[in-house]
């Protein structure tokens, strides 16, 4: 009998439930009580949900109130030494770790930020040095087995690999210059044998171990560590199904066959072409294989009869009792259900399937395998039939204005007129800035009054025209403020949009859009990504409108505000029956339209965002090359129009950039920003050792953070970044938009950067 299993399900809730918790807790509004009883309810509705859809094999312990790697540091007691001593609560130090903390006398900054591979969830980087003092402080997974237990599910519990842990870590400011993360292996493990031993004596049959570095090319290189971490682990453990996901496992499948582990989960639906010699390496072995056939990263409906044939493979040669069918990774990244869409047309809501769909899926694709006669399965496999024939035939369609476009670029669309050194001379007379010329990345802060603004609208309780006024006042409040703080080249603030993808999608043909499919990106911050569903095409100005009043407003320039095409295509649902590079350039040539406009109309810097750049590179190195070729070049599609008068910006953020810097460099705009407040200004080292001949802003204090830093601290930030950046190439700016923050933190933080920028005039 083939059994089914999801690895992992949204935290937020059906109707974001603990996202409004969370930021409640936070306002001092709600309880740590009450914010626990919010989290516990959401779990239990997760997996009652779950089993009442058939699914055998239920994720318990993967839930998190931010991060479930911040989970786990807190959990081992990888908690830094700044958050010791403070007198917090052990729930106050895990969000002081996430978000940072300042209040009652408390002032530590965040834990730095990673992307979770290659997606857009972000998890909290482990610090890790030769003096983390590993143990147990409280078995999280244990506890939410009980609970889970209690409410009547027996689930398998989620834990995060010892090894996949340790490399996704990195060495703490106090740790020696040669420490690396993975000689603490022999220190962690007793943790470990400690947490998995209490799930075995609690009566656990088996336990999900994630160990996703397997699927990277690092993963190659620690093979005598999984043998010596998993013949000590797997004695004490139940039953451990070893759990990769996002990319295949290459060459790694040799030693992982080697392992005592019962069972192993490896990516379909990403990694198709590894099924066979997954089965050839395992076929001698008790192993059991668990095959990601349910994507667990898009929200396409999965294809039955692709899933089966993938099954039915694995079957032939392991028997059905070795089989079990699965979500290809956590549903973490889908939404939670497509039963809250209202609004979305019959064919579309056809199409689609979210994480509660998803779970039916398994079980049905399970049920099918083991030789369901009930009929509901029937019927299911062949509506699933009528559904996936009528997709193929909608995607058969396209519009032949947009391809015949696409086939008509010319390798001279790519480049600028003139060469970076000639255009800074002609940007430098046209927009008169001054040393240490001083920005932000495009957003101002949401406010409760924009929100209800914005639902008024869509509700039809304020006409166009009056939500027009409403902007135009916002528009001019944010422009008023820049230049009474003293920024030099300023933005509009964006009031009008709701997200930096979902605003432009919404203008665009080609997508569409959900009313409450939100997918974690990180802490409470939470998405709805649009959905691409045909080609893409811009049938008028995005932008012109807003940017362009902002400009009439101000005697100082003004700075257009775009997502580029690579960040839009990756926070999307991308169509997975085109390549994403014909997608990329659909949206490249939208995006080149709107540029030039925004030229014509007098905007003089135009900034287009790829922080999804880094994001979307393959996860194995042998496929970076075909990636960043067009992910670059559609960069540049969009940008290279405009006149050498024109300064084109594009901002970075969260993700290592040091092995693709070449890339970065060969994009050509005229300034980059990126992150550099909460990573130890690692990008340094990358800026010795490539340099870099454009302009860059490094982003002197995080705005992920509600802390205001000084201008000290900014002061400190600028010279150590001045021993490597020439001063005539250097902007100064946040690291990331600030939507997200409030006024009174905006307003104090900005002023400290300017005064930091004018004692750089001063001073450097």
């Amino acid at each position: 009998m083939v059994s089914s299993s999801v690895l992992g399900f949204p935290r937020i809730g059906a109707n974001r439930e603990v996202k409004k918790a969370v930021e409640a807790y936070w306002a001092g509004k709600l309880s740590a009580e009450d914010l626990l009883k919010a989290a516990a309810d959401v779990k239990k509705s997760s997996w009652t949900s779950l089993k009442e859809r058939g699914v055998d094999l239920i994720p318990s312990g993967e839930f998190s109130l931010y991060d479930h790697v911040l989970d786990h540091s807190a959990a081992f007691n990888a908690i830094p030494k700044r958050y010791q001593g403070l007198g917090l609560s052990a729930l106050d130090v895990f969000f002081a770790m996430g978000r940072g903390r300042q209040a009652g006398g408390v002032d530590v900054p965040a834990c730095e930020m990673k992307k979770w591979f290659d997606s857009n969830y972000h998890f909290v980087v482990p610090e890790l040095s030769e003096e983390t003092d590993f143990k147990l402080l409280y078995n999280k997974v244990l506890a939410e087995y009980k609970e889970a237990k209690a409410a009547g599910v027996v689930t398998r519990p989620v834990v995060l690999g010892p090894i996949s842990y340790l490399v996704l870590g990195k060495a703490a400011k106090e740790a020696s210059a040669t420490f690396q993360p993975i000689s603490l292996l022999s220190k962690i493990l007793p943790v470990y044998k400690q947490l998995l031993s209490e799930l075995k004596a609690a009566g656990v049959e088996s336990v999900q171990i994630d160990e996703p570095i397997l699927v990277l090319d690092k993963g190659a290189e620690l093979d005598k560590q999984y043998a010596f971490a998993y013949a000590e682990l797997v004695p004490v453990a139940p039953k451990i199904m070893l759990t990769t996901y996002f990319n295949r496992l290459d060459s790694n499948i040799n030693f992982i066959a080697k392992l005592p582990v019962a069972g192993l989960h490896i990516d379909l639906v990403r990694a198709p072409q590894q099924l066979g010699g997954v089965l050839a390496a395992i076929k001698s072995t008790p192993i059991v294989i668990s095959l990601g056939v349910v994507s667990g990263r898009n929200i396409w409906k999965a294809d039955f009869a692709v899933a089966i044939k993938y099954a039915q493979t694995a079957i032939a040669a392991l028997g059905a009792d070795r089989v079990i069918v699965a979500t290809s990774s956590s549903l973490l990244h889908t939404p939670v259900t497509l039963a809250s869409e209202k609004k979305l047309t019959e064919q579309q809501r056809d199409w689609f399937s979210f994480a509660l769909e998803k779970a039916s899926e398994v079980a049905t694709i399970a049920a099918v395998l083991s030789g369901s006669q009930d009929p509901k399965v029937s019927a299911a496999l062949e509506a699933n039939k009528v559904s996936i024939a009528k997709r193929r035939q909608f995607e058969s369609t396209s519009d032949d204005a947009v391809r015949k476009r696409v086939a008509a670029i010319t390798p001279d669309m790519y480049d600028r007129k003139s060469p970076f050194a000639t255009r800074k001379e002609v940007q430098a007379k046209h927009l008169n800035l001054p040393r240490f010329p001083t920005t932000t990345i495009g957003s101002f802060p949401q406010t409760k009054e924009i929100r209800t603004a914005r639902a008024k609208l869509g509700k039809g309780e304020i006409s166009e025209a009056e939500y027009d006024e409403f902007i135009k006042k916002e528009i001019e409040m944010v422009v008023e403020f820049q230049e009474k703080v003293g920024l030099d080249l300023l933005v509009h603030g964006e009031p009008e949009r709701n997200d930096m993808v979902q605003y432009f999608g919404e203008q665009l043909n080609g997508f569409v859009f959900t009313q409450n499919a939100w997918v974690q990106s990180y802490g409470s911050r939470y998405v709805r990504p649009p959905i691409i569903v045909s080609d893409v095409s811009r049938p008028k100005p995005m932008t012109v409108k807003w940017s362009s009043y902002a400009q009439s407003v101000s005697t100082k320039p003004m700075k257009g505000m775009l997502s580029g095409p690579v960040t839009i295509l990756n926070w999307s649902f991308p169509r997975d029956d085109v390549p994403r590079k014909l997608q990329s350039q659909q949206l490249a040539l939208a995006l080149r339209d709107e540029v030039l406009d925004l030229e014509k109309a007098g905007i003089s810097a135009i900034q287009v965002d790829e922080p999804a750049i880094r994001e979307g590179l393959p996860l194995r190195r042998s496929d970076w090359d075909e990636y960043l070729q067009w992910a670059v070049d559609t960069f540049k599609l969009s940008t290279a129009g405009v006149s050498d008068a024109t300064q084109t910006h594009s901002h970075f953020c969260y993700s290592d950039f040091g092995d693709i810097f070449p890339s970065i460099q060969r994009l050509d705009a005229d300034v980059i920003s990126i992150e550099f407040s909460k990573s130890d200004m690692k990008l340094l080292h990358t800026f010795k050792q490539y340099g870099y001949s454009n302009q860059i802003g490094p982003g002197v204090y995080d705005i992920h953070s509600p802390r205001v830093p000084s201008e000290k601290e900014i002061i400190e930030r600028l010279q150590t970044t001045l021993a490597i950046i020439p001063d005539h190439l250097m902007f100064i700016n946040p690291d990331c938009g600030l939507k997200t923050r409030g006024w009174k933190e905006t307003e104090a933080s900005l002023a400290n950067l300017v005064a930091a920028a004018r004692w750089a005039r001063a001073n450097a």
